[in-house]
C-alpha cells in the first residue's frame, strides 16, 4: 500500500528545522502502519512504543523531563541500542501517557538531533485537554483514508493513476468505464486501509462491508469511553444524524433534524467533539469570494460530512449492487455520496482550504469553494454525465474567477469560462 503522506515523512527527515512530528486522524486511517512503514525504508532501526499496551511506561514523564533518562527507558523497554543519526522514535497514543505531549518540546529543545513521531487515537480531543501543549516545539500532519488514486493504486491500477498525474486526456477516455468502475467500488469500500487491504486480498463484498460495520461500532465505543459522559448521548444522536442531513436536497446542516426544538448551543460540544476526532469533517459557508475566504465564514451555515465514503455507504446500508449497476429509487441520495467523496478528496490535500457559496437568498449554490495559490475556485459537483452549471454561471458572473471546475462523470473539456473534471480526476484540480 501506498500513501503520499510517505513523502511528506522524507521531506520531514530531510529538513534541518526538523521538530518532532504529531499524526493526526481518526481512529484506524493508517497512522500507526504510516510510522513504521516509514520508519522501515528511511531508517537502520526502528522504536515504536504503545503507552495504551505498554501501561507500565505510562509513568516514565511524571518525574521529570530528563530525556537522557527517558530514551534510556525506552531503549531498555524495546531492547534497542540507537543514535540520532540512524533511529525513528515512534510514540503511539501518546495520550494515554501523562506528560508525554509536554516532553515533546525537551525533545526539540534538548536533543534535536532524534527524529521522533507521534500519533493517538482521538488525538485531535486530547490536545484540548491539556494546557501544557508544547506550541511551537511541534509540527503536525493529518492522516486521512486512502484518496481514490491510492484506493486504485492498491489494486494494482497504477498505470491508470499514471495517466492521471500526466493528463493525458485521449487515453483516459479510452479507458473511461474503468475509471468509473474503480470509482463506484471505491464509494462501496471506501478509503479505510483495513477495508480495502481485505478487498484486495479476497475481493468480498460482503467482508468489506462486515469490517466497515465494526469500524462503525468501534467508534460508538469511543463515545461512551472517552467523550465526557454528559455529552455522549448527544454526541451519538449528531453522529447518526449525518446520514440524514446528508439526504436534503440542501445539505445545510440543520439542527431540527437531530431533535425537533434543538438548537445550536445543544450540540455545539458534541459537534467539536467529533471533529476534533476526525469523524466528521465541517464545511462552512462564505459569503464571498475574495481572498482570504476564511475572512467571509458564515458561521450559522454549514454541511457535515463523514471522514469515509465506503462507511457512510456502510451506515446507509447501500449495497454493492446498487452502487455498482444503479438503482432508479438510488438517485436521491447519489448526489449526497458524490459530494462525500469531491470532499473527502480535497480534504486529503493538505494545501486546500474548503468552503461552500451559495447567494444571500439561496438563488445559487456552489458545492465546494476552495482557496489554492492565490486562486479561489469554485467546484460544482454532478453526479452523473451532466453538463449544466446554472449556478456556477451565476457566480463567475458575479465574481469572474479565474478558473471554475464541474465535475462531473463527463470526459474532460476545457471551455472559455470552465473545465469541466472527471470526478476521477479530481485529484488534479490543483494543478490547472
Amino acid at each position: 500500500m501506498e500513501r503520499a503522506e510517505i513523502e511528506i515523512l522524507k521531506r520531514w527527515k530531510r529538513s534541518k528545522t526538523r521538530k518532532p512530528l504529531l499524526l493526526r486522524g481518526a481512529r484506524q486511517v493508517g497512522k500507526t502502519w504510516l510510522m513504521k512503514e516509514f520508519g522501515k525504508r528511511e531508517y537502520e532501526q526502528c522504536i515504536y512504543v504503545n503507552f495504551e499496551s505498554s501501561k507500565h511506561l505510562q509513568n516514565i514523564f511524571k518525574e521529570d523531563f530528563n530525556i537522557d533518562r527517558i530514551v534510556e527507558a525506552l531503549q531498555i523497554e524495546t531492547g534497542v541500542l540507537f543514535n540520532e543519526n540512524n533511529t525513528l522514535i515512534i510514540l503511539d497514543e501518546i495520550q494515554e501517557a501523562e506528560g508525554a505531549l509536554t516532553s515533546l518540546k525537551y525533545f526539540h529543545e534538548n536533543t534535536p538531533g532524534y527524529h521522533v513521531l507521534a500519533a493517538g487515537s482521538l488525538l485531535g480531543v486530547a490536545l484540548h485537554r491539556h494546557t501544557s501543549f508544547p506550541v511551537g516545539k511541534v509540527e503536525f500532519l493529518d492522516l486521512h483514508p486512502l484518496r481514490l488514486t491510492e484506493f486504485m493504486t492498491a489494486l494494482g491500477q497504477k498505470n491508470l493513476v499514471s495517466l492521471l498525474e500526466d493528463k493525458k486526456w485521449d487515453l483516459i477516455k479510452t479507458f473511461k468505464q474503468k475509471y468509473i468502475q474503480l470509482l463506484r467500488q471505491y464509494y462501496f469500500i471506501g478509503g479505510m486501509p483495513e477495508v480495502v487491504n481485505a478487498f484486495r486480498e479476497r475481493n468480498d463484498y460482503a467482508e468489506v462491508r462486515e469490517i466497515q460495520k465494526q469500524i462503525l461500532e468501534a467508534y460508538e465505543l469511543d463515545f461512551s469511553k472517552h467523550a465526557p459522559h454528559e455529552i455522549v448521548p448527544k454526541v451519538r444522536m449528531l453522529w447518526n444524524s449525518v446520514l440524514a442531513q446528508l439526504a436534503k436536497e440542501n445539505r445545510k446542516f440543520i439542527y431540527g433534524v437531530i431533535k425537533e426544538g434543538t438548537r445550536a448551543k445543544d450540540y455545539e460540544i458534541a459537534m467539536a467533539w467529533l471533529i476534533d476526532g476526525g469523524l466528521i469533517h465541517k464545511v462552512s459557508r462564505v459569503s464571498n469570494s475574495a481572498i482570504p475566504l476564511k475572512a467571509y465564514l458564515d458561521f450559522s451555515s454549514f454541511k457535515l460530512f463523514f471522514v469515509d465514503i465506503g462507511l457512510l455507504s456502510a451506515m446507509g446500508n447501500i449495497d454493492v449492487k446498487t452502487l455498482l449497476e444503479g438503482n432508479a429509487i438510488f438517485k436521491e441520495f447519489k448526489g449526497a455520496l458524490t459530494e462525500q467523496y469531491v470532499l473527502q478528496q480535497l480534504v486529503s490535500e493538505k494545501e486546500f482550504n474548503v468552503y461552500y457559496w451559495s447567494a444571500e437568498k439561496s438563488t445559487a449554490e456552489i458545492d465546494f469553494i476552495i482557496q489554492h495559490n492565490g486562486k479561489v475556485i469554485p467546484v460544482e459537483v454532478k453526479a452523473e454525465e451532466n453538463l449544466q452549471a446554472k449556478s456556477l454561471k451565476v457566480f463567475c458572473q458575479k465574481y469572474n474567477p479565474v478558473i471554475a471546475v464541474r465535475s462531473s462523470m463527463s470526459d474532460y473539456k476545457k471551455e472559455d469560462w470552465l473545465i469541466n473534471l472527471p470526478l476521477y480526476a479530481i485529484s488534479e484540480i490543483g494543478n490547472f
